[in-house]
């Protein structure tokens, strides 16, 4: 067998060259297996683990248990879900003696060379199983120090969200803690450790943060036991639901407020309350489920509210108007606001964004000692490979899903298919809607939630390519939002991003693997979305700087003797690492295809980015396989054939003959042709999934790295959408050489 997938369960053996059905292969399975599920919304204390700018979680005790002796005991624990087995480098900061227990087995235990070293920064390899898997931290306090700070290596790719155990608190975010013992509870010989199905009490041990009030709080009216009594007059929303049954005409609210007040069904306000007291009232109703939304201004009698609804006769129940998971109580809260700040019932029923509250912005909480509600992504927890198995992609935002989303919106558009469309929009809205609250997440909790690498930009990986989907999408009529979001990116690739002294763009990334460097990958990781940004704009700064880009990588990438890219230059050895990495190369030629198409004809560096552009064409072909795919590197033909690479060599041939740009047509209109034929019959099978597609890469001066080290991973996010795309660039090509034949008969 040539490729990965046997002759018989091939697209190409069922589908011959029907492109359009292997395209709606590939789509279809891609969004069959990444159901748009949405972020989670959880119960998170802010009294409890935070996580600092590296996302790892702040476990140092020092300051949180200052009435700690030496030499006692402290125990965090929590959970992990995994969708499959993963491998991920964990990583700990050591602050004193800490032992690290993973499913109840002993992963790290500190030694004193850790214990006494400020900078110690240890990486673990971890695996976590199927399921929920178990994290306990025990740390002891000496003299140098108590705790640690632990987390998943590279976080805000890799993510580790830890949930709570113990059935008191299931559903709710965040790690949980012991009160300081004197001697070690779990882990030793003979000792279980904690059951986190049952509750806290079967422990033995108490544990913060503290999810109950005491009495004396219970006592007081909900605002005001969440809030405190404000120093000036505020006001605060209470968000429910209730489920009327069909039967029902007439709905009775009653209870009392503690100042003035206002109760809306839906959008219809229903009751107003002037001054404290019961109030009772019978309206009518829709049957169905139904928002109440309650508005209380705080006075001198108290702060909050107390309601209860009925119908023929009957108590009805109230439930979250919003799954909260870890919330046991029917209602949300959002306090204190400005008493003069108007709101509709819409408005305020939003979980997208924070509120100008009286001191900064606030956002929902709920029914708890400072508990909050928290949106989470985490539907994925990248291993090593850089996938996500059996876990749905939707809602993140990372550079190899902003080429699936383009790859997604052109195939809808080439296929007319409006479902296509409108899921690729709902992703990449999912991101965009939220990002005002991740902005506000990330400076409340120290490390986001959501839409990690937006809000943390420090490379172009963290943000052109997702960008650029997006602006594809905003160009086409997409919302506001996409806008604000691209000027912030811009103003990152403009004005604050690395560069060299002749202005090319390069990785500083000072102590890192990967500092001083230049990488073929971030022509695409800037260039599209430059060209996007220009069109959005009308405004020619950010294309021209993404033609001048394209000729300084040039100058240090190009292996002139062959007509090929190296893959980096590394400025701590003064050249580049001369591997032609197939990948790398295919970022290029496909990025520099999107240049050409919407640089003006007479723009100064037009001619030169044509004759790289022919030049790296002719060398690329060169080194196409009797396959039709190409090699992992490029020069190397005992390197394993790579889909991703083919995939962006047939969709920058592809738009070379269509558009003119190629001298020789005919060879580079057969290799266009030969390599999708490739795809279709070693790369893609009847079910569309796509094989043979290397991991995200590092890089190496040795073509084993690549060869060897990178291997290929089933339907890797790298390639499914760049498959897309040379399907749609192939029927295009086809169709244009259609109507030339038909012109010369």
């Amino acid at each position: 067998m040539i490729g990965y997938v046997e002759e018989r369960e091939s697209a190409r053996y069922w589908f011959g060259n029907e492109d359009e059905r292997i395209l709606e292969l590939v789509a279809g399975r891609y969004m069959g297996a990444n159901p748009p599920v949405p972020f989670a919304l959880r119960a998170f204390s802010k009294a409890g683990i935070l996580q600092n700018r590296d996302g790892l979680y702040d476990l140092d005790f020092s300051e949180r248990l200052p009435q700690a002796e030496e030499g006692d005991y402290v125990y965090a624990f929590g959970l992990v879900w995994s969708e499959g087995e993963r491998s991920i480098d964990g990583v700990m900061e050591v602050l004193g003696p800490v032992r690290l227990f993973v499913n109840e087995k002993l992963e790290y235990r500190s030694t004193v060379v850790d214990e006494l070293d400020p900078n110690a920064r240890i990486k673990l390899p971890l695996t976590f199983g199927y399921g929920w898997n178990t994290l306990l931290i025990e740390a002891r306090k000496t003299a140098s120090g108590f705790g640690c700070r632990f987390g998943a290596d590279e976080a805000k790719v890799r993510i580790m969200q830890v949930l709570a155990p113990f059935a008191d608190r299931k559903g709710s975010a965040g790690w949980v803690y012991s009160e300081p013992v004197k001697s070690a509870d779990f882990g030793e010989a003979g000792q279980a450790f904690p059951d986190w199905r049952k509750s806290e009490a079967d422990s033995g041990r108490k544990w913060l943060p503290a999810v109950q009030w005491q009495h004396r709080e219970l006592a007081l009216p909900n605002l005001e036991r969440m809030y405190g009594r404000p120093d000036r007059t505020a006001a605060g929303y209470g968000w429910s639901s209730i489920r009327v049954p069909a039967s029902a005409a007439k709905l009775e609210l009653s209870g009392r407020s503690y100042g003035p007040a206002q109760i809306w069904l839906d959008d219809r306000m229903v009751v107003r309350v002037a001054e404290s007291g019961a109030f009772r009232a019978e309206i009518d109703v829709t049957p169905g489920v139904n928002q109440i939304l309650v508005r209380a201004v705080s006075s001198h009698d108290g702060w909050g509210f107390e309601l209860q609804a009925a119908a023929q006769g009957r108590t009805l129940p109230l439930s979250q108007p919003v799954t909260v998971h870890g919330n046991t109580s029917p209602w949300l809260y959002l306090a204190p606001l400005p008493v003069e700040a108007t709101y509709t019932p819409a408005q305020i029923r939003s979980i997208q964004s924070p509120f100008a509250g009286l001191d900064g912005f606030v956002y929902w909480t709920v029914d708890a000692p400072s508990t909050r509600v928290r949106p989470y992504y985490e539907n994925a927890m990248l291993s090593n490979k850089w996938t996500t198995g059996g876990a749905t992609n939707y809602g993140r935002w990372d550079y190899p899903l902003g080429v699936t989303m383009y790859g997604l919106l052109r195939t809808a558009q080439a296929l007319d298919r409006p479902d296509m469309e409108k899921y690729a929009l709902s992703h990449i809205e999912s991101c965009a809607q939220m990002y005002e609250y991740s902005l506000w997440d990330l400076e409340e909790y120290g490390f986001p939630a959501i839409n990690h690498q937006l809000v943390l930009i420090k490379m172009l990986d963290n943000c052109g390519s997702f960008g650029s989907a997006m602006l594809e999408a905003y160009l086409s009529g997409g919302q506001p939002e996409f806008r604000k979001i691209a000027d912030t990116i811009a103003d990152f690739m403009l004005t604050q991003l690395e560069r060299r002294e002749d202005g090319a763009f390069y990785r500083l990334c000072e102590g890192e693997y990967s500092a001083n460097t230049m990488w073929a990958d971030d022509l695409y990781m800037s260039g599209p979305f430059l060209i996007r940004y220009s069109q959005a704009t009308g405004d020619p700064a950010a294309i021209n700087e993404a033609a001048r880009q394209f000729l300084l990588y040039r100058r240090y990438l190009l292996m002139e003797d062959q007509g090929v890219m190296s893959h980096v230059y590394d400025f701590k050895y003064g050249k580049p690492t001369r591997i032609p990495w197939g990948r790398g190369n295919g970022w290029v030629l496909f990025s520099l295809s999107e240049l050409l198409e919407r640089l003006p004809e007479d723009h100064k560096d037009r001619e030169d980015l044509l004759a790289m552009f022919r030049e790296l064409s002719a060398g690329i072909a060169a080194l196409q396989s009797d396959s039709g795919l190409w090699h992992q590197v490029l020069n190397r033909p005992d390197a394993y054939l790579e889909a991703s690479c083919t995939a962006m060599f047939v969709y920058a041939f592809s738009r070379g003959v269509r558009m003119g740009w190629l001298d020789r047509t005919g060879p580079y209109a057969e290799a266009a042709m030969k390599g999708w034929e490739g795809l279709a019959r070693h790369a893609i099978d009847l079910q569309g999934n796509v094989h043979g597609v290397c991991s995200g890469s590092r890089y190496s001066y040795s073509p084993y790295y690549y060869m060897d080290d990178l291997r290929t991973v089933l339907n890797d996010n790298h390639g499914i959408g760049i498959v897309m795309l040379a399907g749609v660039e192939i029927m295009q090509l086809k169709a244009a050489l259609m109507r030339s034949a038909d012109e010369r008969s």
